[in-house]
């Protein structure tokens, strides 16, 4: 991440269409020298609540590589790209802006308790009218 204006952490941010089992698309954004990364089911759609699921952090190399995956884990390719502005970072909630060339405007990732022992989370993903 570098200073933006007025002193704003600005980081770089990549979204990767990912076909491996079927089709999804990985939200990758740039936080501490690694890519923290959401796997989004359903195409990247303004003003809707995706599921998204929590992944392992991802190496900065992808926010450049397109291309086959080691392991034989598919191929991504990418669909956006750009920067953000984190405008609130807690474990519970991600609020940013961001500007790619598809997308821009305000972001959100949410959790939500979901009741069920054996997975007592969900991520949910939104971005345009957070409203």
């Amino acid at each position: 991440m570098t200073n933006g204006p007025e002193g704003a952490l600005m980081g770089r941010f990549v979204i990767l269409e990912h076909r491996w089992n079927g089709v999804h698309w990985d939200l990758m954004l740039e936080s501490d020298g690694v890519l923290r990364t959401w796997a989004i089911d359903e195409a990247i759609v303004a003003d809707k609540n995706l599921p998204a699921r929590a992944l392992a952090d991802h190496r900065l190399h992808y926010l450049e590589y397109e291309g086959e995956i080691s392991g034989g884990r598919g191929s991504v390719h990418r669909w956006d790209s750009g920067s953000y502005e984190p405008r609130l970072w807690t474990p519970e909630l991600i609020r940013f802006r961001w500007e790619g060339g598809q997308v821009e405007g305000e972001a959100v990732l949410f959790r939500v308790e979901t009741g069920v022992a054996a997975e007592p989370f969900s991520w949910f993903f939104r971005f345009g009218n957070l409203d």
